[in-house]
C-alpha cells in the first residue's frame, strides 16, 4: 500500500475507532451545500469527511466494526461526533430534509454499538440531552412547587378570614 494511502488509512481507522460516527450516502452535493452543512456540523461538534469506499471498508475491517457492506451504494461520507453524537445525527436528519433528502444514513455507530440506518432514524427523534435534563428538573421541581401552591392558598384563605371577621366587628 503507498504511504498516503495508509496515512490515510491509520487517520480513518483512528477516528472510528475513537469516537461515535454516523456512515451517509448522498447524491448530488454541491459544494457549497457542503460547506454549509460542515459549518453547521462543525457547531455541533461534528465532522463530516467524504473518505473513498475501500479505506473506510478497510478501517472498519482492521477495527472490528462489523458494518453491512451491502450499504456501501454511492459516494459515502463520514460524520465523526466526538462530543455529544445525539446533537450530530439531529443536524444531519434536519440538514438533509431542508435540503430535499440529500443524505441517506445507512448506518451508525454510538457509543461502541453499531446502528442500523432504521435505528440511526429513529435515534434523532429521541429528545436530546438538554431537553431531557430540563424534563427530569421538571418533574423534580412539581411536586415542591405544588406543595408551595397549597400552603400560600392556606395562608391566603386565613388572612381573607381574619379580614371578614374584622370587617363584621367594624359593622
Amino acid at each position: 500500500m503507498r504511504k498516503e494511502k495508509q496515512l490515510l488509512l491509520d487517520e480513518i481507522k483512528e477516528k472510528v475507532e475513537s469516537s461515535s460516527f454516523i456512515l451517509m450516502s448522498y447524491q448530488n452535493l454541491s459544494a457549497n451545500v457542503a460547506n454549509e452543512f460542515r459549518s453547521i456540523l462543525s457547531s455541533t461538534g461534528g465532522d463530516f469527511e467524504v473518505v473513498r469506499k475501500r479505506i473506510l471498508m478497510k478501517a472498519l475491517e482492521i477495527s472490528a466494526i462489523d458494518v453491512d457492506k451491502r450499504v456501501f451504494d454511492g459516494h459515502i461520507g463520514v460524520i465523526v461526533s466526538k462530543d455529544d453524537p445525539m446533537d450530530a445525527i439531529k443536524t444531519v436528519f434536519k440538514f438533509s430534509k431542508d435540503n430535499g433528502d440529500i443524505f441517506n444514513v445507512v448506518a451508525g455507530r454510538i457509543e461502541g454499538r453499531v446502528y442500523s440506518s432504521e435505528d440511526v432514524a429513529t435515534l434523532s427523534k429521541l429528545p436530546g440531552k438538554d431537553q431531557m435534563r430540563a424534563e427530569l428538573l421538571g418533574l423534580f421541581e412539581a411536586p415542591m412547587s405544588q406543595t408551595l401552591s397549597v400552603v400560600e392558598a392556606l395562608l391566603t384563605s386565613v388572612c381573607h378570614c381574619l379580614q371578614n371577621k374584622s370587617d363584621a366587628a367594624e359593622a
